[in-house]
């Protein structure tokens, strides 16, 4: 019974962390557009993206034209959501059954 409650949300959780991911991508692309962040997608974007990528411009400077941040932000994101799915695996699972 739980089984068929906490599987689809944290499935359902998975996939608006995958969306997040791929906004941040597409925001991180737009910044070689010129003009393309001042669009309406992009001030939509920035609104979303933007909180979790100044915690990483904080601490990592740009070098030369090159923002090493926004990857370092990326790489980061990703290993959160592969631990989230390891922890699920490891802890939630195995109550289920």
């Amino acid at each position: 019974m739980p089984q068929e409650i906490v599987i689809p949300i944290f499935r359902f959780i998975l996939i608006l962390l995958q969306i997040y991911f791929y906004a941040m991508i597409v925001y991180i692309f737009m910044s070689w557009v010129p003009g393309a962040r001042e669009s309406s997608v992009g001030r939509w974007l920035a609104k979303i993206v933007e909180p979790y990528l100044e915690f990483f411009r904080r601490f990592i400077p740009p070098i030369g034209i090159f923002d090493l941040s926004s990857i370092v932000a990326l790489i980061v994101f990703n290993f959160f959501q592969n631990g989230l799915i390891a922890l699920f695996n490891q802890f939630i699972v195995p109550l289920l059954y």
